[in-house]
This record gives structure tokens, C-alpha cells and sequence, in this order.
């Protein structure tokens, strides 16, 4: 059975059991979180919105199979087109996009009708190009011309283009770029001149918003700060009371499957706060568990990266791990009040089409490193023998 699944599913084997783990946390959490919604929206059919994401998810995994199945040497000759095709689409989103709470952050595909939201295929293209240029320019790394210039004004513009309307995201990817160039060999100092030119950027738009009459998201990031410092009941604070009460009544080990309460209260507990919702119904225990899940991920990585010989893949899965790995913790923390209301999903777990299709590709392509990287241990071990 092991052999036959091996020859089929290549790659690091723990990542792919992390990854059919996870799948089925998540359907077993959206389904059981969707119930108010599907009263609300569909007539009380809650089997939609189940068959719906569980349809996401073996297309996500299907999705996941075929890109691990790519050579990592392609997504190196694309990445420059990607970015290309990923900044006008930013530009186009800011302007013209679908807006939701004062967010410009969707973008429907003619014909097809199709929304996206178009940060997901930003994070994918600005990471595989990061990860190009640093893998180029390593001759050259410390030299702040050829080397710290190159890499840093894609993410200046990709980030600025993401920030108006979604500073959480933005400020993962330049997370998620820090670390790629901190890993890159990237000069410190040139390292923290990013820091303050990010934190300049970010204190420049918000002066320009809150002097302009409409003050869009930064009036919303404003009240969510002061909600969660303030800490006490009030409306502004109503999704996070709501998870500690989630939190709470799970105790230890949890109501069981199916038996939350609180998804009846909280506001979109198949996304941003599901991982509330599965505290309550499987306790600490499963609460830690799914939290290990990603700790794994982010190890099983760093597995890959130090059995890779060139520096692009080393470079790409680092970058694609930390930020799925980052994004959950980010969630995980609004969701156990550590830190304030972001809006971000839990991947490979909340409802979401299009954040798992994106998710399922990344990990696709670790995947694909990673088979690349067993493949020539395989050849090494042949040569050894003979």
C-alpha cells in the first residue's frame, strides 16, 4: 500500500499527510459552521455549502497533485511574465474592483464569472520572483546596485499596490520578503533600510487617508486597534468575545463534531474564525493539534531547503512555506485574541475557492521541489551502491 501510494504522490510524504489532515479538519469545521449560513441564505440546505467546499478541496488536492508533478525549472521561467501580469491586475483591483467593506480587493474573469481575490496571485508571483532574482544575483548579493535595488523595488510596488485595501495580507508578503532576503544573504543593513522604508510608506498613506474625507480601510484598521486594546464588551469588540466564549466552552477536548453554539454568533465562522469554531468542538487538544499541523509544515521545509543544491528552490520554498505557515498564525492569534481582527483565512481550512486553489498550487510546487530533491538522493544512493 505505502509503495503503491509513493509511486503516486511524490515528494515529502509528512507534507502530504499534512495536507489530507488539514482537508478533512476543514470539512468537518466548514460543514459543521455553515449551518446559520445555509439557513440564511439557501433554505436551510446545509448539504450546499459541505459539497460545495468539499468540491474545492479535492480540486485544490487535484490541483496540488498536478503542479508537484511540474518541474520547479518552469515556475522559474515564468515568474518574470507572472509579476507582470500580476501588477496592471493590482492597479486594475485598486481602481475598479469589486469593493467589500470599503475594500477593493475582487476581480471577476469575463466569461467565466469567476471572482478572485487578485493579493492571492500577487503573494504567488512576488515570491517566486523574489526568489529568481536572489538566486541570480548571488555573485553579487551584498551590492546594494546590482543586487539589494533589483529585489527590493518589486516588493515596494507590489506591496504598496496591496495595501489600501488589504494591510494584512501586504504586510505578510513583506514579511515573507524580509525573510526571503534575510535567507538571500541580503546585506542587515540593507535589510533594515526595507523596515523603515516600509514603515515610511505605511505612515505616509495613513497621514494622506486620514486627512483625505473618506478615510476607506484605515477607519476600519483604526477600530479594530482600539476594540482590541480596549478589551471590554462592546460592539466593536463582538467577534472576538464571541471566539473567547468558543474558546472557552471547548475545555480540554471539546463538545464533539458538529455541536458548536457559537457558530451561531459569530460572524463568518467558516473563515476567519474557524479556528475557534474547532477549539469549541475538539478542545485544546485539537486546537494544538491543528497548530502543530503547521509547525510541521514549516519544519518539513526547512527539511527541503537544506537538501536542495541550487539556490532558486531553496529560495522558493522557504517563501511559500512561511507565508501559508505565517498567515495561519495570524489567523489562529485573532482567533484566540492574541492579536486584532484581520480578516485572514486559516489555509487549507477555511471556506474559500479561491484561497485554496492559490494555497493548493504553492504547496504544489514545494512538493515538486521536494521530489526533485528525492529523486537525486535516489540517484545518489544507486550510484553509491554500484
Amino acid at each position: 500500500m505505502k509503495e503503491k501510494l509513493s509511486k503516486y504522490f511524490k515528494g515529502d510524504a509528512v507534507i502530504w499527510v499534512v495536507i489530507f489532515i488539514l482537508s478533512i479538519f476543514s470539512i468537518l469545521a466548514v460543514y459543521s459552521s455553515t449551518g446559520t449560513l445555509a439557513y440564511r441564505k439557501m433554505g436551510g440546505n446545509t448539504t450546499y455549502y459541505f459539497l460545495r467546499h468539499t468540491v474545492f478541496l479535492i480540486f485544490g488536492l487535484g490541483i496540488t497533485y498536478l503542479f508537484h508533478t511540474i518541474s520547479y525549472k518552469y515556475y522559474y521561467l515564468i515568474s518574470k511574465l507572472l509579476l507582470y501580469i500580476t501588477i496592471p491586475l493590482l492597479v486594475f483591483t485598486l481602481f475598479k474592483g469589486i469593493s467589500l467593506n470599503q475594500a477593493s480587493r475582487w476581480i471577476t474573469l469575463p466569461g467565466i464569472g469567476l471572482s478572485f481575490q487578485t493579493s492571492d496571485l500577487a503573494k504567488f508571483a512576488l515570491i517566486i520572483y523574489i526568489a529568481r532574482l536572489l538566486s541570480n544575483k548571488q555573485e553579487h548579493i551584498k551590492n546594494f546596485k546590482k543586487a539589494f535595488k533589483p529585489v527590493v523595488l518589486p516588493i515596494i510596488i507590489v506591496c504598496g499596490l496591496i495595501l489600501p485595501a488589504n494591510f494584512s495580507t501586504a504586510a505578510i508578503l513583506f514579511a515573507t520578503s524580509l525573510i526571503l532576503m534575510f535567507v538571500g544573504r541580503i546585506s542587515l543593513k540593507y535589510l533594515f533600510g526595507v523596515i523603515g522604508i516600509g514603515i515610511a510608506f505605511f505612515s505616509i498613506f495613513v497621514i494622506i487617508a486620514i486627512n483625505s474625507p473618506n478615510h476607506g480601510r484605515v477607519g476600519t484598521w483604526k477600530k479594530r486597534i482600539e476594540s482590541f486594546a480596549d478589551n471590554t464588551e462592546n460592539d466593536g469588540n463582538y467577534q472576538t468575545n464571541q471566539s473567547k466564549i468558543a474558546i472557552v466552552t471547548g475545555g480540554v477536548f471539546g463538545k464533539g463534531p458538529g455541536h458548536s453554539t457559537q457558530r451561531n454568533f459569530l460572524p463568518h465562522p467558516y473563515s476567519d474564525f474557524i479556528y475557534a469554531i474547532i477549539i469549541e468542538e475538539y478542545g485544546f487538544v485539537g486546537g494544538f493539534f491543528v497548530l502543530l499541523l503547521y509547525i510541521i509544515l514549516l519544519y518539513r521545509a526547512g527539511v527541503i531547503l537544506k537538501k536542495c543544491e541550487r539556490t532558486f528552490p531553496a529560495f522558493l520554498v522557504i517563501g511559500l512555506t512561511f507565508s501559508i505557515v505565517f498567515q495561519a498564525m495570524i489567523n489562529m492569534a485573532v482567533a484566540v485574541n492574541i492579536f486584532p481582527v484581520t480578516g485572514q483565512t486559516l489555509p487549507f481550512v477555511s471556506m474559500g475557492g479561491t484561497s485554496i486553489i492559490f494555497t493548493s498550487i504553492a504547496m504544489g510546487i514545494v512538493l515538486s521541489i521536494s521530489r526533485t530533491v528525492n529523486e537525486n538522493d535516489d540517484l545518489i544512493l544507486a550510484d553509491e551502491e554500484e
